[in-house]
């Protein structure tokens, strides 16, 4: 039965007709036959603008009559070998776009049954034996032809969302081809087959589309499916890139044809999964001077607008951008806008430490990058910036912050310096300040680049320079020493002629003074700084054993020792000088606090001084606080593990602590524990002294003076009152005072809710911890219900909205010990 020429149509009508009405085998394998001639491939062939006609007019209705007659008992009529020749071959063989949307269409469309099930499985073989290589080459043909655009976008949303597709039309009975984690690679490697087949056509002289696979990359990427695909298509493209220019080429067209609305995906997933710079630079090109919406992403959006990424991410990214001479200008033009940020007074306050963090990272590899022409004429910019930026971090209240200042302002001046010192700080050495400082070093060590993407071969020349460069650093701890030549040095001391010590005399020890007096004498007039420094050392002993002696004179002392400055080198001077204020404290209490809360506000302090008042009033109700055993009056080190006044370095984690061990102390547990030693009892000392502590810090500090201005500059130091005061609020937990105290630091609390500095946040937030651990829940609700639901409220705002972490997680805790509270309250009986 051979066809008629040019009655294509007719013949598939007819065709159809035929398979939906017969039950015949040999008619309907006849029918099959006659029809594939249309498709080609067969000794007896229909002419060329007759297939051409059926593949692009009548094929995709076929496929559809051939799906809808599909039924057991009809299959059934062909043999094994006829199904998969006639049947089979139709969606196999012909146009894959055409074939992928019918069979895909007709699994939608039709419910559970025998032809559910078969459709499902030619699909499946579709996806094997290369169907989709073959349906994104056909499309590339179809663009460069000018091909319908409404047709491919539909299929590039099938194509993209079929995993979809196919999970909410099967559930549970899903294929594993068709999960996202299998079809995605899947679908990676067959994006590679359609580029190897557009890098053969272009090898022959004969243009092709690469559009609607950058399509597919993209919509993928931007779907949420970016690992899945790229971790097997990005290592594929980088073997393939590093030899072939025209692959190269290709990879750079591939990314450069993704639609702006989804290039920021793709952008980011090749920065992430790329493992260096060089490579990076190979797969992406110039596409950042290109492509404006990839600029913005590049130097933008990952710089400036988020910080999730790592610092490996950090490095490919700035790398890239100095590997090549027309993307240099991004660099700098990065470093500035960088620059200017961590400069930011405003920035420096409301970023979270994180972002701060990630800021100063970029901008050390940045200026790792720079070359000495570049310095030279970006350096008064950079010095300028480095000025304002080191201020605001200094002005800082949090030691990781001006850490951070400190290290970037080491760098910058490094770089600038060319004679003459450089700036030079002292601060913590932890892990994060090593990665800092190795910033500095990695792109001066790495093996230079040239201009082009595919240069990054190793060059034995490129290792010397990168060292007599570093060699000119005026920090001589940076400077690398031969290790023969150390070990000569180290040999030469062998010869050095020892000092003759035979006529040294020892030296007398000196005797400390042995009453209180005595010691008010030598540190207010002597100029024997050893007996000054033996005097220092045994003050804090003297006091606690002559109570009486120190009453009397603990005026007297509490100044001397308040205003006493170090005349000479003592190891712990600070210290030394704070227990034994601690000391004077606890001895007479009332006058001594007295003095203390009244010069905290006077006039002709220092800071330090001031704060050094709020650590003596914490550490001295603390220990107030501590029940003693009878018969024990042992001198008690300021030193203890549950010390809630810490050194600046680090603000509030004892404090925290305490919180935390509180809390946990308040929650049932139903596991049986070891007996635990009974506590030492005795009465709280601090109960009837809370209100002398308390009451005079918390009612001037918005009264600013002349040096000293809490709500203006001195924010460090109300951050420090706002801890003691939750330090003083928690010690005074079952005293009579307790709920008066409470109900005037909410009232501060409030009042200052909204502070920009995120240390004076923290101490208000622990300052509301320390008002639900220390008043009575029936008292609170009572007495102070409004203000209990207004900060209820203000607590769920900064939990969600501060951009401080600590923050935060503070208020979380104070909005979880707000709910155990109504809960227990709610499960006593009325």
């Amino acid at each position: 039965m051979d066809p008629e020429p040019f009655e294509v149509g007719h013949a598939v009508r007819e065709a159809i007709n035929i398979l939906s009405s017969s039950r015949n085998g040999v008619q309907i394998s006849e029918v099959l036959g006659t029809i594939k001639c249309y498709l080609g491939g067969t000794e007896n062939q229909a002419p060329l603008k007759e297939r051409e006609e059926f593949t692009r007019v009548h094929f995709s209705a076929f496929l559809r009559g051939l799906v809808s007659n599909l039924s057991p008992d009809w299959i059934e009529l062909l043999t094994s070998d006829q199904q998969k020749e006639l049947w089979d071959s139709f969606f196999l063989e012909g146009p894959a776009d055409q074939v992928f949307l019918v069979l895909l269409d007709s699994i939608i469309s039709t419910g559970p049954s025998f032809r559910l099930v078969k459709v499902i499985s030619i699909l499946e073989q579709f996806l094997q034996t290369g169907g989709m290589s073959a349906l994104m080459w056909e499309v590339c043909h179809q663009q460069a032809q000018a091909g319908l655009p409404m047709f491919q976008e539909t299929l590039l949303n099938k194509v993209v969302c079929l995993p979809d597709h196919l999970c909410n039309k099967l559930q549970g009975n899903n294929l594993p081809i068709f999960f996202p984690q299998n079809y995605f690679p899947l679908l990676a490697t067959e994006i590679i087959q359609v580029l190897q087949r557009i890098s053969d056509s272009l090898r022959g002289g004969l243009d092709c589309s690469i559009s609607f696979v950058s399509q597919v990359l993209g919509k993928v990427c931007v779907h949420g499916r970016r690992e899945e695909i790229l971790n097997v298509l990005v290592p594929r493209l980088m073997d393939l890139t590093k030899v072939d220019c025209i692959w190269q080429r290709m990879c750079w067209r591939l990314v450069e044809c993704v639609p702006d609305r989804w290039i920021e995906a793709v952008v980011c997933g090749f920065i992430q999964k790329a493992p260096g710079a060089d490579v990076l630079s190979r797969l992406l090109g110039n596409l950042v001077v290109k492509n404006k919406k990839a600029q913005f992403v590049v130097t933008q959006k990952l710089l400036l607008l988020q910080y999730s990424y790592v610092t490996a991410v950090l490095q490919n990214l700035l790398g890239y951008l100095a590997l090549d001479s027309l993307r240099r200008s991004l660099l700098i033009k990065v470093l500035k806008e960088l620059l200017e940020t961590w400069g930011s007074s405003s920035a420096v306050k409301h970023s979270p430490v994180e972002q701060q963090l990630y800021v100063s990272k970029a901008i050390l590899i940045c200026l790792s990058h720079l070359k000495e022409p570049e310095i030279e004429s970006n350096g008064q910019e950079l010095l300028t910036s480095m000025m304002g930026g080191m201020k605001c971090h200094l002005d800082s209240n949090l030691p990781r912050v001006r850490r951070l200042g400190m290290i970037v302002a080491e760098s910058i001046s490094s770089r600038i310096t060319t004679d003459g010192p450089c700036l030079k700080f002292q601060y913590e050495d932890d892990d994060e300040t090593r990665e800092l400082k190795s910033l500095q070093q990695t792109a001066r060590l790495q093996l230079p680049v040239t201009d082009l993407p595919n240069a990054g071969n190793d060059s034995p020349s490129a290792t010397p320079k990168a060292v007599s460069k570093r060699s000119g650093n005026p920090h001589p701890a940076a400077s690398a020493v031969p290790e023969e030549e150390s070990d000569l040095e180290l040999d030469s001391d062998d010869d050095l002629i020892p000092y003759d010590m035979s006529e040294d005399k020892e030296l007398k020890k000196m005797k400390a003074p042995v009453y209180i007096r005595d010691c008010i004498e030598v540190l207010t007039g002597s100029e024997d700084m050893d007996k000054w420094e033996a005097t220092m050392k045994v003050l804090e002993s003297l006091i606690r054993r002559n109570s009486a002696t120190t009453r009397e004179v603990s005026m007297e002392l509490a100044k001397v020792l308040l205003h006493l400055e170090e005349k000479t080198y003592i190891e712990g001077f600070m210290e030394l000088r704070k227990r034994a204020l601690v000391a004077v404290t606890i001895t007479d209490p009332v006058p001594v606090v007295q003095y203390l809360t009244s010069q905290f506000y006077s006039l002709n302090y220092s800071l330090c001084q001031r704060m050094d008042i709020l650590d003596v009033l914490a550490l001295a109700a603390q220990e107030l606080s501590q029940p003693q055993a009878s018969g024990k009056n042992k001198p008690r080190s300021t030193q203890s593990p549950c010390t809630l006044t810490v050194p600046c370095s680090d603000s509030s984690q004892n404090w925290r602590r305490i919180v935390d061990e509180r809390i946990k102390s308040k929650t049932r547990r139903l596991a049986k524990s070891p007996s635990l030693v009974e506590p030492a009892c005795g009465p709280n000392k601090f109960s009837s002294l809370a209100g002398h502590f308390f009451f005079p810090l918390i009612q001037n500090f918005d009264r600013p003076l002349v040096t000293f201005d809490l709500l203006g500059d001195d924010h460090l130091v109300l951050g420090r009152l706002a801890h003691t005061l939750a330090i003083l609020m928690y010690f005074a937990i079952h005293t009579v005072a307790a709920a008066a105290m409470g109900k005037s630091l909410l009232e501060f609390v409030w009042a200052l809710r909204f502070h920009t500095d995120s240390y004076v946040r923290q101490g208000l937030l622990s300052a509301v911890s320390s008002i639900l651990l220390s008043i009575p829940s029936e008292r609170l609700l009572e007495d102070m219900t409004d203000e209990f639901l207004e900060t209820q409220s203000w607590l769920a705002d900064v939990a969600e909205k501060d951009p401080d972490g600590d923050c935060r997680r503070l208020a979380w805790q104070n909005l979880l010990l707000m709910e155990n509270l109504l809960k227990k309250l709610r499960s006593v009986p009325s």
